[in-house]
C-alpha cells in the first residue's frame, strides 16, 4: 500500500483527477511531480515528530544527488525513501535534486534553546576552530565560514532542527542504519565527539538564524579536499 500511495503521488506524466464529475487537468511540472517528497520535506517549519524530516530546499545539487543515489542504491537506508526511489535514473534524481536545490524559500525562525555558558563556549570552538590534536576539523572548514554549506556536495548546518542534528550525528557515530554502512570523514569525525560535544553542537546550531548561500568549492582548504574527497565527489557528478 506504502509502495502504490508514493509511486502514485510521484507521478512522471500528466493526470486528471475528477471531483464532482468534472475532470481537472494537473500540469506535469516538477513541482507537482515531486508531491511525494514535499508531504516530509514541506516548506512549513515542523514540529514534533516531523523534526527528523531536514529542509532540502536550497541544498547544494551535488550533496541531494549525492543522498538519493545513497538511498535509491542501499548505501542509506530509510524505506519510504528506497521505495520512492528504486526504480528513477540517474537522469531523474539529477532533475529532482536541480529542482529542490533551486528552491529560495524563507527559514523557520531558529529554536530557543537554553545554552550554559560553557556549552556556548565548547560549541564554539568546535564549529570555528576545532580540536586538530583529535583529528576534529572546525564545522566551519567544511561547511563554509557561514555554515551554510560549501557547493556542490557539502550541506549547511543551519536551519535545521536540533533533533535532526543530533539524530544525524549518533548515526554517524554509531553506524546507525539511517547513515549506512559505507565509511566517509563525517563518521570519523563525529565519533571522535563526546556525547557532551553532540549536545552543545546540535544546540548552538539549533539556535541560530539561517542567512546566506554556500560558498563555492574554492573556499575549502587541501586537505580537507583530501580528507572529503569521497564524499564530495561519489556521485556528485555525471561522469
Amino acid at each position: 500500500m506504502l509502495r502504490f500511495i508514493l509511486l502514485a503521488s510521484f507521478c512522471m506524466t500528466c493526470v486528471t483527477s475528477v471531483y464532482g464529475g468534472t475532470p481537472i487537468a494537473v500540469p506535469d511540472t516538477m513541482a507537482e511531480r515531486v508531491k511525494a517528497c514535499t508531504i516530509c520535506h514541506g516548506a512549513e517549519d515542523k514540529v514534533g515528530r516531523d523534526a527528523y524530516y531536514p529542509r532540502i530546499a536550497g541544498k547544494p545539487q551535488g550533496y541531494l544527488v549525492n543522498q538519493l543515489r545513497n538511498f535509491r542504491d542501499g548505501r542509506r537506508y530509510y524505506q519510504p525513501m528506497a521505495i520512492l526511489l528504486e526504480n528513477m535514473s540517474d537522469e531523474y534524481l539529477y532533475e529532482i535534486a536541480q529542482y529542490f536545490s533551486s528552491l529560495r524559500l524563507p527559514y523557520p525562525a531558529p529554536e530557543q534553546i537554553p545554552m550554559q555558558s560553557e556549552e556556548i563556549e565548547l560549541a564554539e570552538h568546535l564549529i570555528y576552530v576545532g580540536y586538530p590534536g583529535r583529528n576534529i576539523p572546525a564545522c566551519s572548514a567544511c561547511h563554509g565560514d557561514v555554515l551554510m554549506g560549501i557547493e556542490p556536495a557539502i550541506p549547511g548546518l543551519l536551519g535545521l532542527p536540533r533533533a535532526y542534528i543530533t539524530a544525524q550525528l549518533g548515526g554517524w557515530r554509531n553506524g546507525g542504519s539511517m547513515r549506512g554502512q559505507v565509511p566517509d570523514c563525517m563518521s570519523e569525525i563525529a565519533k571522535q565527539l563526546t556525547d557532551a560535544e553532540v549536545n552543545a553542537i546540535a544546540k548552538w546550531l539549533a539556535n541560530q538564524s539561517a542567512s546566506g548561500e554556500p560558498r563555492p568549492f574554492s573556499t575549502l582548504l587541501p586537505e580537507l579536499v583530501h580528507r572529503c574527497s569521497q564524499n564530495i565527489m561519489a556521485n556528485g557528478s555525471k561522469e
